[in-house]
């Protein structure tokens, strides 16, 4: 769409919120009220820019009668390619996603007991973060380990209200493999180890995106285990769905209600199978665009934490910063917006080269 069908779009979108009937199918309202929240900063810039031009104009008419308006002139010019550049960021072709809310799961990997501790220490991290930006979390399935850690945790993400960023544009960049070097609580001799926690993000499927067939489900149930694999529930509340045709197997048993256990794992898996239906239609891209999106390939490790430099490191972009700790504490706006940016210029490399 060119920037008239956008601004039109905007047009036609406030008209309908403006309707109480709208806000009668909360869904729809919540739907264009994210695309309003979308498109209001390119149509915000857009008449920016316009004053701008208009302001720059008469500036240079009357500069010739008093010399302050030159000076004027050139700040308004420099204001002008300054607004012609956010408005082509803005107009770049955006991931499909970004609007879109997030199924976040963390799962402990090599290192054992300190890998379970660090998958612990990663999900307070995330939730600070949201906290931080001012989005909502919910855990809906929780496995904790002996020590306090966690074997595997998911938890869901969503942005409040209207927000103009969604929680995927942030987050999509965190799956994959996050290591950490640092002396376990475990470790009697003050050794340095090095563990890995895997961390898989996907965007949360509505049911307009994914059409589960319940005759293609397997639902199991079983009774909830907590640490150790001791029992915590008397009832067969926790729920095991097995996709037939895929092989996807969720479960979750946070619920006391095997109702709401069930419901949770519908969420879980209908974003994996959206996440899955997204790279399918990547792995039909281009080699070359393969290659161009490699600084964010989420298969590989991305991402290392060193304890005793106070270090992180982000491996795709040569993102490093020495502030390790309050990094830890839900201090992630530079690192996403590191990679956030590395992908804004993939983007518009791409958008020139069409």
């Amino acid at each position: 769409m060119n920037l008239d069908d956008l601004i039109s779009e905007y047009a036609g979108i406030e008209e309908r919120l403006a309707d109480p009937s709208v806000h009668a199918d909360q869904s729809l309202a919540r739907k264009l009220g994210k695309r309003y929240a979308e498109l209001r900063p390119i149509v915000e810039t857009h008449r920016e820019l316009s004053s701008t031009e208009d302001d720059l104009a008469t500036a240079r008419e009357l500069s010739g009668e008093d010399a302050a308006f030159a000076a004027e002139a050139d700040d308004l010019a420099k204001r002008r390619t300054e607004l012609e550049e956010r408005l082509r960021r803005l107009l770049v072709p955006r991931d499909p996603s970004d609007g879109k809310d997030v199924i976040l799961e963390v799962k402990a990997g090599e290192g054992g007991e300190e890998s379970a501790l660090f998958a612990g220490d990663l999900l307070r991290m995330y939730l600070r973060y949201a906290e931080r930006v001012g989005w909502k979390t919910e855990i809906l399935d929780s496995h904790p380990s002996d020590l306090g850690g966690y074997k595997d945790v998911t938890v869901a993400v969503k942005a409040k209200g209207t927000q103009e960023e969604g929680v995927w544009t942030r987050l999509k960049f965190e799956g994959g493999v996050h290591r950490v070097q640092r002396v376990p609580a475990t470790e009697s001799q003050g050794r340095i180890h090095t563990s890995a926690v895997g961390v898989l993000v996907t965007p949360e499927a509505e049911d307009v995106d994914v059409q589960v067939d319940p005759n293609d489900l397997r639902i199991d149930v079983y009774r909830s285990s907590g640490p150790g694999g001791q029992s915590v529930n008397t009832t067969d509340s926790a729920v095991r769905i097995t996709h037939l045709p895929t092989g996807v197997v969720v479960s979750c048993q946070n619920e006391k209600s095997q109702l709401q256990n069930k419901e949770q794992a519908l969420r879980i898996l209908r974003s994996r199978l959206l996440a899955m239906a997204q790279e399918e239609a990547d792995a039909a891209a281009s080699a070359e665009r393969k290659s161009q999106v490699r600084t964010v390939d989420r298969s590989e490790r991305v991402r290392t934490y060193n304890y005793p430099e106070n270090r992180i490191s982000d491996h795709r972009v040569g993102y490093k910063a020495y502030n390790l700790d309050q990094v830890l504490d839900g201090d992630l706006h530079n690192v996403t917006q590191a990679l956030v940016d590395a992908e804004m210029e993939r983007r518009l490399a791409e958008a020139q080269k069409s």
